[in-house]
């Protein structure tokens, strides 16, 4: 759009976030990612193209892969996808990388490990840092899951890196959770303790032509005894490298839509989802203007030289800081009333 035309006729009254969002619709994939760069980075218009999207187009289902790292879910990941293409589908994939705590920067290497697909228009590959996210990474991903509906994307395949909260937050934001384990992966019951199989809705066994796939399997299906029998997820074994397993996989997601797809299961999940969404929502929402308004990177810069200089250690500052926070909301509720 040209300088002339935002300052002059019909066009000066449509919002940036109006005319992003119209690209989005037309499938531009650069849009796309400037739209998930906003909502990532939570930019003035993040809210205006969340709003001006949603609901727009049915919602893609969405399949979160998660597991312990070196389990070779990007390999999965990238199988899948060419299973999906061949079937014509219109695939987006948000790959959710760790960050590092000294640069803020992410891996964001699944783009490589996924290379081959890279080029085709029909599927649109985003990674996305967790940027140390506790509790806010299934909103962001929720998030971008909607842009990509918005975009055509029919299915969606969110890969998290596995480790600690965002595979609870990803199970979260995705319609069938898959936990990828190798025989590799050690003991099943230390994988129960993880919190890995409560979330499971379907398990993969990936590398099962390593040895000690057998015994890794009896042992995930002893795991799972305790549970009805109705509510145990299948165990299909893939070897991703050898493109093995793969209908097997696509049958298990489709067996677990269609029992989503009920109307008394799809209508209870729709609103959980909702509820989780909102609460995120606001928890953020109020924290930001909380902390705004308290000044907290000043009061981090402080803290954090105190350690640097050896005066306090890093959990005495942390506590100190919950400290002053908490004091500070109950001498302003004493005031306010």
């Amino acid at each position: 759009m040209s300088a002339s035309s935002e300052t002059s006729g019909p066009a000066s009254t449509v919002s940036p976030a109006a005319t992003l969002a119209e690209a989005v619709l037309r499938g531009d994939s650069r849009s796309l990612a400037r739209a998930m760069t906003w909502v990532e980075n939570g930019d003035a218009g993040a809210e205006g193209i969340l709003e001006a999207l949603y609901g727009k187009r049915p919602a893609a289902p969405r399949v979160g892969f998660t597991g312990p790292p070196g389990a070779g879910k990007s390999t999965l990941v990238a199988e899948y996808t060419r299973l999906l293409r061949a079937e014509g589908i219109q695939v987006g994939i948000i790959a959710v990388d760790p960050t590092s705590p000294f640069t803020g920067g992410a891996i964001l290497g699944d783009r490589v490990r996924m290379n081959e697909h890279a080029t085709d228009a029909k599927v649109f590959i985003r990674s996305m840092a967790t940027r140390g996210s506790l509790g806010g990474l299934a909103a962001r991903t929720s998030e971008l899951c909607e842009l990509l509906d918005a975009w055509g994307s029919q299915t969606t395949l969110v890969e998290t890196v596995g480790v600690g909260q965002s595979e609870l937050d990803v199970a979260e934001a995705a319609d069938t959770t898959v936990v990828v384990l190798t025989p590799e992966s050690g003991d099943a019951i230390q994988a129960l303790k993880a919190g890995l199989m409560e979330i499971a809705e379907v398990i993969v066994l990936n590398k099962s032509d390593h040895p000690g796939a057998d015994a890794m399997e009896a042992a995930l299906r002893a795991s799972l005894a305790f549970r009805p029998e109705a509510h145990r997820p299948p165990i299909v074994r893939t070897v991703a490298t050898a493109r093995t397993g793969f209908e097997e996989l696509h049958q298990a997601l489709r067996e677990h839509r269609d029992y989503t797809s009920r109307p008394d299961v799809a209508a209870s999940r729709r609103r959980e989802k909702v509820r989780a969404r909102i609460r995120h929502a606001v928890r953020e929402g109020l924290l930001d203007a909380w902390l705004r308004r308290q000044g907290l990177e000043e009061l981090l810069d402080g803290a954090a030289e105190d350690v640097v200089a050896g005066r306090t250690s890093p959990y005495r500052a942390a506590r100190d800081l919950i400290e002053r926070m908490t004091h500070h909301g109950e001498r302003s509720n004493a005031n306010a009333s």
